[in-house]
């Protein structure tokens, strides 16, 4: 950590994500993997239900009903991946250590490559399809970018929680 003195916020923030008592949910590799996995599921249906509900052509409140349902455990799965990269991501970057500030560097680059290729592959898609089909589907690209915006923004999330690594075991002197 800095110098820079912590603010009351900083202080609950910190405590906030290193608080152990949800441990269990994401002690080993496998654990924070389904989070991620889960986290991701979440999030494409989510996103498949706003597209629909940008699409359709009635009223369907049922969609909104099914994205509010939805949107706990995300929210939970969202909690797990933080408590295990103990609020790399959430905490400000003055009250993260030399070791934490590195690899919150590392997770962003990564996050930021994936999300270029998947940017790249989304433009090359309503390139392609607006080629065969004569004229590009307008009607697709509104959920599109909103698709590629979303993980844009979980995706520094995701890597994190994939690329979280054990917490070293406690040694008996």
């Amino acid at each position: 950590m800095t110098t820079t003195r912590l603010t009351r916020y900083d202080r609950t923030m910190l405590r906030l994500m290193n608080d152990r008592r949800g441990a269990a949910w994401y002690a080993t590799a496998a654990r924070r993997r389904l989070a991620v996995t889960a986290h991701v599921a979440l999030t494409l249906a989510i996103g498949g239900l706003m597209t629909h509900l940008f699409l359709a052509e009635d009223e369907p409140l049922w969609t909104i009903a099914v994205m509010a349902v939805l949107l706990l455990p995300w929210m939970v799965a969202t909690g797990v991946i933080n408590g295990a990269t103990r609020g790399l991501l959430e905490l400000r970057a003055h009250v993260l250590d030399e070791r934490q500030s590195a690899e919150r560097s590392r997770v962003l680059a990564r996050a930021h490559r994936v999300t270029t290729l998947l940017l790249a592959a989304a433009a090359a898609t309503l390139l392609v399809t607006g080629g065969i089909a004569g004229d590009a589907p307008k009607a697709y690209a509104a959920p599109l970018l909103i698709a590629v915006l979303v993980t844009h923004w979980v995706m520094p999330l995701w890597v994190a929680g994939w690329l979280a690594q054990d917490e070293p075991a406690d040694e008996d002197i």
